[in-house]
């Protein structure tokens, strides 16, 4: 939905969730001083399967929408544009919000979808009631994981916005839920579907930067304006920064890096430090902005600025992620992959240097090489996604989705993916609550990463 939810409501729910599945908790590596949600973790019985999961092929894929704000719009525009869909249902907490989506899909001759706004937790009748393959969820974060729950307890394919889910506890629950529903469980992380990170994931493939050592990314974004006016509605995402700090936000960079270095799929995140500067920025906007007695400027902020966390892989090679979401600063996601044969940049420009290629100790742009690596799902949909959000990535990932379910084939994300990706919030907070001390990853697969295949260069359709 797009309205925030009280915290002592969303935990009492989830608390009653949890012990209706009773399946037991043990201790996690975190520190003594771990946020509430990294102390514990629900364990999944047995082994994930070594093959990626299918499902069988589902010719229209009849879509239900939670949360139709900002971003959740912008996806069923995208929807209404792929071949074999349907959207049947709309819900959201704002009967507006609903209405415009509705119209969104008549306008593109298509049949008025249903619509659910009678309450905080209506997607639980729509998931129950309407006739669905798959359960698409671009809600505040809190609610991630309870309307995928939701989704697959009632028999449909699920996917989230990212993160994830907010605790270690949800995710395990979101992991245990996809097995035994046999249902997909999905997180929709678009920046992998960027054009540069998708040539890299080629040249990655085609061995162009030997072996992976390192990679370093982030999320940084200057959010003040938005996280401390209305555009969130009811304000939610500042309330995590007035409670929790950590990487809040790390999936953008982290996702990415992950598909290169093969998390999951024959590597995996061993162990993370995390540490994290003092809070000044939203202080600081908010008493110049709105005024030095303002709620805003008073309010004691948890978040630090900036949040540095480093993880080391079981592969040996090492990620340095960065958040910072407080402070003046253009827009970077700070993508770098260092490999034996080279390095590639993103930030603030575009560059690359191979060994036996580059002119000697030069950079050179990214684009001398992209007529030989550009990615395949680039070649066959560069033109349909022209317009769309992000740069076209949002339309991309959302028509992967569909053409994988649609085919019967593995989705390029998973939900093991989505949860290791979304762990590192977790793991961050406890590692920078227990003053920086290492923090075990916890491994979703539980040992079938090992075999697991990883992802190749993938075709589409087009």
């Amino acid at each position: 939905m797009s309205a925030d939810i009280e915290r002592r409501d969303f935990l009492k729910t989830i608390a009653v969730a949890g012990a209706g599945l009773g399946l037991g908790c043990h201790p996690a590596a975190v520190g003594p001083n771990a946020p509430p949600g990294a102390t514990a973790t629900r364990v999944a019985p047995g082994v994930a399967p070594t093959a990626l999961f299918t499902a069988p092929p589902i010719p229209t894929v009849r879509v239900g929408f939670v949360g139709v704000g900002h971003q959740g719009t912008s996806h069923v525009e995208n929807f209404t544009k792929i071949p074999g869909v349907e959207i049947r249902a709309i819900c959201d907490l704002l009967p507006e919000h609903v209405e415009r989506a509705q119209k969104i899909v008549t306008d593109a001759g298509q049949p008025k979808p249903e619509g659910y706004s009678r309450g905080p937790e209506d997607y639980r009748r729509m998931c129950d009631e309407a006739q669905l393959d798959l359960v698409f969820n671009a809600t505040p974060w809190e609610l991630h994981a309870p309307v995928m729950l939701a989704a697959m307890n009632a028999g449909k394919h699920a996917a989230t916005e990212v993160p994830m889910a907010a605790s270690l506890e949800e995710l395990w629950a979101l992991v245990e839920t996809a097995e035994r529903t046999k249902r997909h469980c999905v997180m929709m992380e678009n920046c992998c579907y960027d054009r540069t990170e998708m040539m890299i994931l080629r040249m990655v493939r085609e061995g162009a930067f030997g072996e992976l050592l390192h990679g370093e990314c982030g999320y940084l974004h200057d959010l003040r304006t938005l996280k401390l006016t209305d555009y969130y509605v009811n304000r939610w995402r500042i309330k995590h920064s007035i409670r929790r700090n950590g990487d809040l936000y790390p999936t953008h960079g982290v996702g990415p890096v992950a598909q290169w270095m093969n998390v999951n799929r024959g590597n995996r995140f061993d162990y993370l430090v995390s540490m994290a500067t003092m809070s000044r920025g939203l202080n600081l906007w908010a008493a110049e902005h709105i005024g030095p007695e303002s709620a805003e400027a008073r309010q004691r902020y948890a978040l630090g600025d900036v949040c540095t966390t480093v993880i080391r892989t079981t592969g040996g090679q090492t990620i340095v992620v960065t958040h910072n979401t407080s402070n003046p600063r253009p827009y970077s996601r700070n993508i770098l992959l260092q490999g034996t044969k080279g390095l590639i940049r993103k930030y603030p420009e575009e560059k690359i240097y191979l060994e036996g290629r580059s002119p000697n100790d030069r950079w050179e742009p990214t684009t001398a090489y992209q007529s030989q690596y550009e990615h395949p799902i680039w070649k066959s949909l560069e033109e349909r996604s022209a317009g769309a959000g992000h740069g076209g990535m949002d339309y991309i990932e959302d028509f992967r989705l569909v053409e994988s379910l649609r085919a019967g084939a593995p989705t390029d994300m998973d939900v093991y993916d989505g949860a290791a990706c979304t762990s590192v919030i977790m793991m961050s907070e406890a590692s920078i609550a227990a003053k920086g001390q290492p923090q075990q990853m916890p491994d979703f697969t539980r040992g079938a990463w090992q075999s697991r295949p990883p992802l190749g260069i993938v075709q589409a359709a087009g």
